[in-house]
C-alpha cells in the first residue's frame, strides 16, 4: 500500500513539475516576444531573456528559432558599395550619381556579416533541424541565412538545396511547415522559388546555381513547366543564346501551348534573333491568350 501510494505522490510531483516548467517556459516566451515587438530579435535584454528560457526548455523550436534570429541578427552591420550596375544582388540603388566623368555611379546598401556570430547562429540552426527534422520551415531558415552570407556566390546555399531536394525524394514522413503538414505540390514551388532567388542575384555563380537546381528539378518533376522555362532563361539572359533558350521555352510550348511565360521569353528571344515574322507569330498568340483571360 505504501509503495503505490509513494508511486502516485511521485507521479504527481513529476506532473506538478512539468506543469510548472511549461509555464515558467510560456512566460519567457511572452517576454521574449514583447521585447522582440519593441527592440527586434538582437535588442536590449533578448539574450538573457533567451538564457533564462532555455534553462527551463532547452528544445524549444520556438527557442531555438529565436536563438538563430539574435545571433544571425547581431552579426550583421550594414554598408554602402558603389557600382556601375543599375541592378546589384537584385536590388535597386539607393541613390545614383554622377562621377567626375559624367557617368553613372549607383549606391547600394548591404549586409556584411561578422563570421563568429553568423557560425553560431547555423549551428543553432542545426539543432533545430537535428530536433525537428520534419519542419521544413526551420530547413529553409538555413537555406535563406546561406543565400544572405554568401551574396554573389551561393554555392553552399545551392549545395544545401540540392541535398534538400534529395532529402525530400527519400524521406518516409510529411513536411511540417511552422508545425502544418504542408500541401501537394509546396515543396516544389518553394524551390522555384530559391530558384528566382539565384535569379534575381544576378551574378554568373548565382546563375549558374539557378541553372543547376532547376535542371535538377526538371528531371524530377518534368510537368513542372516553370523549370524547363528557368532553363530557357538561362540561355537568353546568361549565354546570350537565344536561339537555345528558343528551344526549351517550345518544349513548354508543346506541354501548354497558353503557358504565358514562354509566350512572352519566347518573344523576347526571337526579337533578339531579328527575327520579326517569328516574334509576331508569338506576339499574337500571347495576344490571343490575353483575350481569352
Amino acid at each position: 500500500m505504501n509503495i503505490k501510494l509513494n508511486i502516485s505522490l511521485l507521479l504527481i510531483s513529476v506532473l506538478w513539475a512539468m506543469g510548472l516548467s511549461a509555464q515558467t517556459a510560456e512566460k519567457y516566451e511572452q517576454r521574449y516576444n514583447l521585447l522582440l515587438s519593441q527592440f527586434g530579435p538582437a535588442g536590449v535584454g533578448v539574450e538573457t531573456v533567451l538564457d533564462k528560457w532555455a534553462e527551463v526548455d532547452s528544445t524549444s523550436s520556438q527557442l531555438l528559432y529565436a536563438r538563430f534570429r539574435f545571433y544571425f541578427t547581431k552579426a550583421q552591420t550594414t554598408s554602402v558599395v558603389v557600382r556601375q550596375e543599375k541592378k546589384y544582388l537584385g536590388m535597386d540603388p539607393l541613390l545614383s550619381l554622377k562621377d567626375s566623368l559624367g557617368r553613372n555611379v549607383y549606391y547600394y546598401q548591404v549586409n556584411e556579416f561578422d563570421d563568429h556570430l553568423y557560425g553560431q547562429a547555423i549551428k543553432v540552426i542545426d539543432k533545430a533541424i537535428s530536433r525537428y527534422p520534419d519542419r521544413l520551415d526551420l530547413r529553409f531558415v538555413k537555406a535563406n541565412a546561406y543565400i544572405a552570407y554568401e551574396k554573389e556566390s551561393p554555392d553552399m546555399a545551392l549545395s544545401y538545396l540540392t541535398g534538400l531536394v534529395d532529402v525530400d525524394q527519400k524521406k518516409t514522413w510529411p513536411w511540417l511547415y511552422e508545425g502544418d503538414k504542408v500541401e501537394d505540390g509546396f515543396f516544389e514551388d518553394s524551390m522555384q522559388e530559391y530558384c528566382y532567388s539565384f535569379y534575381s542575384i544576378g551574378t554568373p555563380s548565382s546563375m549558374k546555381a539557378f541553372l543547376i537546381l532547376s535542371e535538377k528539378m526538371v528531371g524530377l518533376y518534368p510537368e513542372h513547366l516553370e523549370y524547363l522555362n528557368n532553363i530557357g532563361s538561362y540561355h537568353l539572359i546568361s549565354k546570350e543564346d537565344p536561339k537555345t533558350a528558343l528551344k526549351w521555352y517550345s518544349k513548354v510550348l508543346k506541354k501548354n501551348p497558353k503557358d504565358g511565360n514562354a509566350l512572352q521569353n519566347s518573344i523576347v528571344a526571337a526579337r533578339r534573333l531579328k527575327n520579326a515574322k517569328l516574334e509576331k507569330k508569338y506576339r499574337d498568340r500571347l495576344d490571343a491568350l490575353n483575350k481569352e483571360k
